[in-house]
């Protein structure tokens, strides 16, 4: 059910961003700063990284935008101070909700997304409110395919150290140890396999199931974080089907 979601999430995510021909590069750009921060800025070190660059420059991103977010998240932007912040609350329901933000102006993004929670039914909660309900993870996805045999992919994840895998008929999920994300990401590459997704997330131990009129309010709220260039991520425990 775990996998399920967070799947779902992912498609949804991609999907509605994709739909809006402007936010491409606002997704490339989130996903590469995001792998970069986690795993440093060469590329041939760094399958996530590797793995972001070459889905950008697939959607035609300009080179000097996949440099700029590498450098936002290394620090060697000239000129400009990030600051990496972590909000807190509850949307629609009580769904647990973490909202990753880079910013170089701390007021104009709380202001952004303390609006996006109340007009959405959410509460924004104080640091550590909901955080305890996710496990940080390293996160693969791998599609399932006629190229793709389960038990030899599920031999070569095991033996790379992965913590766990779920297969459905659409997709392998790999959870990994944060600390091992990298390793095991360069293993299942030499071993052949096209990542999907690959990253270091937070997976919500327990889904919340709402009712449809609270989903469509979380999904909205979600919408409308991601939709704002300071989010990086947004990370939630709403069961999507």
């Amino acid at each position: 059910m775990a996998g399920h979601s967070k799947w779902s999430n992912i498609k949804r995510r991609k999907g509605a961003q994709d739909a809006k021909k402007g936010k491409i590069f606002m997704r490339h750009a989130k996903d590469i700063y995001i792998a970069a921060k986690e795993g440093g800025e060469d590329a041939s070190m760094n399958a996530a990284l590797r793995l972001a660059v070459d889905k950008a420059r697939a959607d035609n991103m300009p080179n000097d935008n996949i440099e700029r977010a590498i450098k936002k998240a290394t620090g060697t932007l000239e000129g400009v101070t990030f600051e990496e912040i972590t909000y807190e609350g509850y949307g629609p329901g009580g769904a647990a909700i973490m909202v990753d933000v880079l910013t170089d102006n701390r007021n104009r993004t709380a202001g952004e997304v303390r609006h996006a929670f109340s007009k959405n039914d959410g509460n924004l909660g104080a640091t550590g409110c909901v955080s305890y309900m996710f496990d940080r993870k390293g996160y693969i996805a791998i599609l399932n395919n006629d190229n793709v045999d389960e038990d030899e992919l599920t031999l070569v994840a095991i033996e790379a150290g992965a913590d766990d895998i779920e297969a459905s008929e659409e997709v392998f999920e790999i959870y990994t140890d944060p600390a091992t994300f990298g390793e095991i990401s360069e293993q299942l590459q030499e071993a052949g396999y096209a990542l999907e997704e690959a990253e270091i997330s937070f997976i919500p131990q327990t889904y919340s199931e709402l009712p449809k009129d609270d989903t469509d309010k979380m999904l909205a709220l979600v919408d409308m974080l991601e939709e704002s260039e300071d989010v990086q991520d947004v990370h939630h425990n709403l069961l999507i089907d």
